[in-house]
């Protein structure tokens, strides 16, 4: 039975996996919690033996988030959406092509170039120190060839797959993911005459949400057969997004935006001021009922991206300046105003601190940190050392295990903070905080984070106390 190791075990619950989930994916709820309780099951030891952690069909119109469901998952679990095993079923759409799924057999011409690219290597490789699950996604599985569908049945329901030299290669520790448009033109056939648009799409319970994943099931079962199904462990029919979940990826990727412009430009980093009318002339832009919101990025990247970077390139936004963007002339173009020096720069590429006994700890969260954000982060093993850190750099957020072989972390916080007082101090434990250090914590206004925990997290607590701490003031 695949059992996961103890970091991947516990790292995190299927309701924080839920809540950071839902962040990321907007107007999916009954979507992305099948996907948690899986996850959660995984983690509990009680994945089924001899089989893969899970198997996902992804079902809906183009546009809804099949895709990055997969890749925000693989952002949780591994802190990078790049560790996914991606497969591009349009590439493999005729039966000689799947020879570089699985490689040629002995004896056939070309079998020392062709290098498979589903092996054991490569599932460990899309792992990480934080979590053995690796994932994998056959995107459109509908484009492949029907040698695929056949090859994929060892493998969805033993999971393993037998190379073409005869390697065996074990699944059991991966969540499989399979996405498909089938059906997405009947299912916009349905909603065209009553949604469109509509402030909101009727909830799952509704006659409306059954009709469209009755639609969509039954192209599935058109194309493929029984004892391919079978293996589906669940079968997610996304819904179309309506408005207001368009306006809050909207807001998402703006974000994203503006936290690239703050990582990539460090001190001389600027604000983007979007209003009202250019929020909906981008969704003008990057959304349809056809297609969702797939062209909002590309959109976004068009109207907003490039030209920022040639007024950058053009030395005409002051660091620390606020930029508004505005609806031009004709309602066709965008408009950007600078305002020099409204406020003081943010702290855009924050000095951070972790200390902890674990130097193994201390190397893999660093480095997680350091290639997700290119922050500056220090380490220390003990109170000693962190103090000589402190003496010679500066300090924006310190991360402190409690227990410490020369002290404790609270009590080094608060000396930190006494020499800084602007440090924002989190304290990690991997047990229960006795009631006077629940005070201390409480009077120094600490953050208290249970181990284990993922990358993620702390990025999001450091975001959260520097950036935002930094805005306030400013």
């Amino acid at each position: 039975m695949a059992s996961p190791n103890p970091l991947g075990s516990s790292i995190v619950g299927a309701t924080s996996i839920l809540d950071l989930l839902s962040e990321k994916i907007v107007g999916q709820q009954s979507a992305i919690s099948g996907i948690a309780s899986t996850v959660k099951t995984y983690q509990a030891g009680l994945a089924p033996a001899g089989r893969p952690a899970g198997v996902f069909l992804l079902l809906g119109p183009t546009g809804t988030g099949k895709t990055r469901t997969v890749e925000a998952l693989s952002e949780i679990l591994h802190g990078a959406s790049q560790k996914v095993v991606k497969i591009d079923c349009g590439e493999y759409q005729t039966d000689h092509e799947v020879a570089k799924l699985i490689g040629a057999p002995p004896g056939y011409l070309g079998h020392r170039e062709t290098k498979p690219i589903l092996t054991q290597d490569r599932l460990k490789e899309a792992a990480s120190a934080f979590c053995d699950l690796s994932v994998v996604l056959f995107d459109e599985i509908e484009k492949a060839a029907p040698t695929v569908s056949r090859l994929l049945l060892g493998v969805l329901d033993k999971a393993t797959l037998r190379l073409g030299d005869n390697t065996e290669v074990n699944f059991e520790k991966s969540l499989i993911f399979l996405t498909s448009n089938l059906g997405a033109r009947e299912m916009m056939k349905e909603l065209q005459p009553e949604l469109g648009f509509r402030p909101s799409v009727p909830a799952e319970s509704s006659t409306l949400t059954k009709r469209l994943e009755g639609i969509a099931l039954n192209a599935v079962r058109r194309m493929y057969p029984p004892e391919f199904m079978n293996r589906i462990d669940a079968v997610i029919t996304y819904q179309p997004l309506d408005s207001e979940a368009l306006a809050l990826i909207l807001d998402q990727q703006i974000a994203d935006l503006q936290k690239h412009v703050n990582s990539r430009l460090g001190d001389k980093c600027f604000s983007i001021e979007i209003r009202p009318e250019t929020r909906r002339f981008l969704l003008e832009k990057g959304t349809s009922p056809e297609y969702g919101a797939r062209e909002l990025k590309r959109a976004i990247h068009r109207y907003l991206t490039q030209p920022l970077a040639t007024l950058v390139i053009e030395s005409k936004i002051q660091p620390g300046s606020a930029v508004y963007v505005s609806l031009g002339e004709g309602n066709d173009t965008l408009t950007f105003e600078t305002t020099p020096m409204q406020r003081p720069t943010v702290v855009s590429r924050p000095a951070v601190l972790i200390v902890d006994d674990n130097r193994d700890f201390l190397r893999l969260l660093s480095l997680e940190l350091v290639e997700e954000t290119q922050w500056g982060v220090s380490t220390a093993q003990s109170v000693s050392e962190a103090q000589k850190v402190q003496s010679a750099d500066r300090i924006d957020f310190a991360l402190l295990d409690l227990i410490l072989p020369d002290g404790n972390g609270i009590e080094l916080g608060a000396k930190l903070r006494e020499k800084e007082p602007g440090i924002h101090v989190a304290i990690m434990t991997g047990g229960e905080l006795t009631t006077a250090e629940e005070n201390e914590c409480r009077k120094y206004r600490f953050d208290i984070v249970n181990k284990p925990f993922l990358p993620q997290q702390i990025v999001s607590l450091v975001q959260e106390r520097v950036f935002k701490a930094s805005q306030i003031c400013a």
